[in-house]
């Protein structure tokens, strides 16, 4: 399986697109007045208001003007069916002046007193709730609700205080409890988990000395400050270039590369002059995860730091050969899958178990393709360096600054329509396919056989091979399952090692 690391390396992050500030307003809108928009919300924080209808006072009835000539003017001169004129006019004694004020408002039941009317508008007015919309303005109506309600927002805000500016009766919305344990979430939440843990991850930006650099994710791993993240993240500024990393409480700190393994697309940082308050993420075991699990992703995709996306584990062991977009610095993995929302950014940050624990480093999606200089975003391909490994490869750079590789000792070839890891007749730079003494040798492999299992793992080419082999370490005795000529075989293989890439 091919796919693409996602960090932001060589691109800049795509500007978001802006929000008016607020709706256009046609030149014609009917002017609102205090007594016909409900009251606000007390508090920007309530969760639930009620709104209640506000009587006036006999008084200010008394002293509400009849309505000008050229007002009823503007209003339909078709009878509604449900329209009667109104009666011919009285003195204010035969009326019985002033009227009761009604137990419900009429605007609470619509213009005619129907569930379906407007909420506000001038009576009598024609309404259609029914008419279709046109298909081809769904953009429109779409980009008009949001203005609204933006700008609906900060309408609501300032007619509230306009109201109880004027109005001696008090407020007649019921706040919800500002009770500060009602605003806690639970520890096993994703919003309790994700409190937890964004003060541990940071946003790294890479400035190599060239120009090329870019933006992606790493998480605190020891109180000494070393952050792990992604080797390719990191990459462009290893020799000489600038490393920041940003925590979600936007304080910066220059950091320095410890060092990395291109195989692994591991890598160690450590900030310089680290803070003391530095709280590492607990590390779970990614060999205990099962499908199906819940799993949470942090990161900053697109530059958009502190993100969080949720999903599961879509499956487990799953072989990933990804590189950077010149086709180098190839990486290998056996690979936690996942469909938490992933996409370039994400490179390097925790993809966390439900219960907060590090499972896996996220590190490559599977795209549907790109053009030109444009990223492809998530299509719910996600796949994690698994944390077992990763912690193993950690130890490794933070103790040496070299990654060490298990390997079996054999150039196997890397066509993925193979049916296996075939050993290649000859091997880099003209050398023997199977190394003398080595491993392979010793177990009596020779070029042309085909590796098909190893261990219990089917093998179907070569980088699905190579993934299952770094999974172990150097020393570990395996099982390697082959054909030779039509016949299966099998050898045990001790694993050797090769420290640094090359």
């Amino acid at each position: 399986m091919s796919t693409e690391n996602e960090g932001n390396e060589g691109t800049g992050a795509e500007a978001a697109s802006s929000v008016p500030s607020a709706p256009p307003v046609p030149a014609d809108a009917p002017q609102a007045h205090p007594q016909d928009a409900p009251p606000a919300a007390s508090h920007p924080d309530a969760a639930e208001t009620r709104q209640q209808p506000v009587h006036p006072a006999p008084e200010q009835q008394a002293a509400a003007p009849a309505p000008a000539p050229e007002q009823t003017a503007a209003f339909p001169t078709t009878p509604h069916p449900q329209y009667a004129p109104p009666p011919p006019p009285q003195s204010a004694a035969d009326a019985g002046w002033p009227p009761p004020p009604p137990a419900v408002p009429a605007y609470a039941h619509g213009a005619h007193g129907g569930g379906n009317g407007p909420v506000w508008g001038p009576p009598g007015g024609t309404h259609t709730p029914d008419a279709p919309r046109k298909r081809g303005a769904g953009g429109l109506v779409a980009a008009v609700v949001v203005a609204a309600l933006v700008a609906g927002g900060i309408g609501g805000a300032v007619g509230f205080w306009a109201a109880d500016r004027n109005d001696d009766s008090g407020s007649t919305t019921v706040s919800a409890s500002a009770n500060p344990q009602d605003l806690k979430r639970d520890p096993g939440t994703v919003a309790g988990v994700a409190a937890k843990a964004l003060p541990s991850v940071v946003t790294i930006e890479a400035q190599g000395g060239d120009g090329e650099g870019g933006t992606g994710t790493g998480f605190v791993y020891d109180k000494e400050g070393h952050i792990l993240t992604n080797n390719h993240v990191v990459a462009s500024a290893a020799d000489s270039g600038q490393l920041t990393a940003t925590f979600s409480n936007g304080k910066k700190y220059d950091a320095e590369v410890v060092g990395r393994a291109q195989g692994y697309d591991v890598a160690v940082i450590k900030l310089k002059n680290p803070p003391q308050s530095l709280t590492p993420l607990p590390l779970g075991n990614s060999d205990q995860v099962a499908v199906g699990d819940s799993t949470i992703a942090i990161g900053a995709p697109f530059g958009l730091s502190n993100t969080v996306t949720t999903g599961i584990v879509s499956a487990k062991n799953r072989p990933v050969a990804s590189g950077d977009a010149g086709g180098g610095s190839n990486s290998y993995m056996s690979a936690l899958q996942t469909d938490a929302s992933i996409n370039p950014g994400n490179s390097g940050g925790p993809l966390l178990s439900s219960g907060g624990a590090v499972i896996g480093i996220n590190s490559a999606i599977q795209s549907a393709g790109s053009s030109g200089q444009s990223q492809a975003g998530s299509i719910g391909l996600g796949f994690a360096i698994p944390i077992n490994q990763a912690k193993t490869v950690a130890q490794q750079l933070i103790k040496t600054g070299q990654p060490v590789y298990p390997v079996i000792g054999a150039t196997v070839t890397m066509d993925e329509k193979s049916g296996g890891a075939v050993i290649s007749d000859r091997g880099t730079g003209g050398a023997d396919a199977v190394t003398k003494d080595g491993p392979a040798a010793k177990a009596g492999l020779r070029a042309g056989d085909v590796i098909t299992k190893f261990n219990d793992t089917p093998i179907d080419s070569g980088p699905t091979l190579i993934g299952e082999i770094w999974t172990h370490k150097p020393g570990d005795h395996v099982t390697l399952t082959y054909e030779r000529d039509g016949k299966s075989a099998t050898a045990e293989v001790t694993l050797g090692q090769r420290k640094g890439d090359s």
